[in-house]
């Protein structure tokens, strides 16, 4: 578990800056895929939530994304308009009454049992989309309007604009990390922290370890399925492909990319891919050859991700002697030593 050091948190800021003021020189196409990666970004920093900091490898996550997704088809397929707060309160309640049901029954199992019963409960749901006409079955289901915000009869943001949708999404990746981020800062992120460190020693102390399991488990899924209402909104349409085990592979890659437990690796990895699948094809035909070959580099040579990598290059550029003895207890990069795991 990484903490934020001054280099870092600039960084950020610079990126956040950068993303605001991108769609006043970008072109259409790049102000669309921005709002594609950014949406994948929250996707994945809710999976981060699971793997890098409660320990709980999930290769089903892509369910409460299409969960999301088509929650807000189902109910507003033929709506000539969408009530943004009562779309919003749908997909919530939906993604964490799922995730509520999944997270139930799969954390009572552990390791790769745990890992097959969330890829089953994926493909149940991938499935059970797929082979329903009253659902749109195989071809899925399109929607013909984007949601309204209104206050009132008040508009407070058109989202047909792409330039209004593309900062909506980005406000909703900044207030969705900085959740996250007061969530892991509290007696509650520590906890979970400590399960993934030492899961025997948290229970002994006490701690109902099941639950906060599942509690980490549903704010995960429900941030998933905000990630895919984002989505769907911004496509138009919802597939069962967004169920399936490969939209779950791939955020999973997203993550190990950019560094697990890290909170904004996952935004880099989710850039990087994204980029690399924009990029590579006018390269060569066989850019996916080349992409995996990428990822396995990184994985061989960066071991902590692309987060990890700009903790290095942030201690040796940026010294001092909080910096140096961080890095001497923790290897080679700055590593938070959560205070409930001193106490263990």
């Amino acid at each position: 578990m990484y903490t934020l050091t001054r280099p870092i948190l600039i960084f950020l800021c610079l990126g956040v800056a950068a993303l605001v003021l991108f769609p006043l020189v970008g072109s259409e196409f790049y102000v669309g895929l921005l709002i594609r990666i950014m949406i994948l970004s929250i996707f994945a920093i809710s999976l981060d939530l699971l793997i890098g900091y409660t320990g709980l490898i999930s290769f089903g996550h892509a369910a409460f994304f299409g969960i999301g997704g088509y929650t807000l088809a189902i109910f507003f397929q033929d709506a000539d308009s969408i009530n943004f707060w009562i779309a919003l309160v749908l997909v919530l309640s939906c993604s964490a009454l799922v995730a509520l049901l999944v997270g139930w029954i799969s954390i009572r199992a552990s390791g790769v049992y745990f890992i097959m019963l969330t890829l089953a409960f994926a493909q149940m749901f991938y499935y059970f989309f797929f082979e329903s006409p009253d659902f749109g079955g195989d071809d899925g289901i399109f929607l013909f309007s984007k949601p309204e915000i209104l206050i009132g009869s008040t508009s407070l943001i058109d989202l047909e604009d792409e330039h209004n949708f593309y900062y909506f999404v980005l406000a909703w990746m900044v207030a969705v990390y900085l959740i996250l981020s007061m969530i892991l800062k509290a007696p509650f992120g520590h906890v979970i922290v400590a399960i993934k460190a030492n899961e025997s020693r948290v229970r002994a102390l006490g701690y109902p370890v099941q639950r906060y399991k599942l509690v980490s488990f549903v704010i995960a899924g429900t941030l998933a399925g905000i990630a895919g209402f984002l989505e769907a909104a911004h496509t138009g349409y919802v597939t069962p492909a967004y169920l399936g085990w490969h939209e779950s592979g791939i955020v999973m890659v997203i993550v190990i990319l950019g560094g697990m437990g890290t909170l904004f690796g996952p935004i880099l990895g989710a850039f990087v891919i994204v980029l690399l699948q924009d990029f590579l094809p006018n390269f060569t035909e066989h850019w996916q050859l080349l992409m995996g070959g990428i990822i396995i580099a990184v994985v061989l040579f960066l071991p902590k991700g692309i987060a990890g990598l700009l903790y290095r290059l942030s201690n040796r550029l940026f010294t001092s002697k909080e910096y140096a003895d961080v890095s001497q207890n923790s290897g080679d990069t700055p590593a938070t030593v959560d205070v409930r795991e001193q106490s263990l």
